[in-house]
């Protein structure tokens, strides 16, 4: 049973990152740390495919097994990609602490072979009051992305 993955996050700009996943549980603690980003939110998603070959555009939209609504980490009903927001400090680093009951790394709905994506743009949490809200949560363009992989 897969425990424990890792995504290295690259893009066209300066935003890199590593992201780690540890199953806890019926959770998973997601860690980790993404920089030169702009100082304040962006959107932090799980994407349907792990396919990078058009860059970050190819990973589709956020995973979303169930058909919901965009919807912010809280919600009953949002996308299993959903994560929210992590914040950049002045210094262009957001540092990431998640642990999030809709993600697993296991069973048909496992984010393994997926693609993480740290957005341009503050996520709305679906509440901007327009279509695309509801799909994506205004988030913008993606700064960077990468295949989340097993890890040791």
């Amino acid at each position: 049973m897969v425990s424990k993955a890792v995504c290295v996050l690259k893009g066209t700009g300066e935003v890199t990152g590593t992201v780690y996943f540890v199953q806890e549980g019926y959770a998973v603690k997601v860690t980790g740390e993404i920089t030169g980003l702009t100082p304040g939110g962006h959107g932090f998603h799980v994407h349907a495919f792990g396919d990078n070959t058009n860059g970050c555009i190819s990973a589709g939209p956020h995973f979303n097994p169930h058909e919901n609504n965009h919807g912010a980490p809280t919600d009953e009903k949002r996308h299993v990609g959903d994560l929210g927001n992590v914040t950049a400090g002045g210094n262009g680093v957001a540092k990431i602490n998640i642990v999030d009951k809709f993600l697993t790394l296991t069973g048909p709905h496992s984010i393994i072979g997926r693609t993480m994506v740290i957005h341009e743009k503050e996520d709305d949490l679906g509440k901007g009051g327009d279509d695309e809200s509801l799909k994506t949560g205004n988030a913008g363009s993606r700064l960077a992305c990468g295949v989340i992989g097993i890890t040791q």
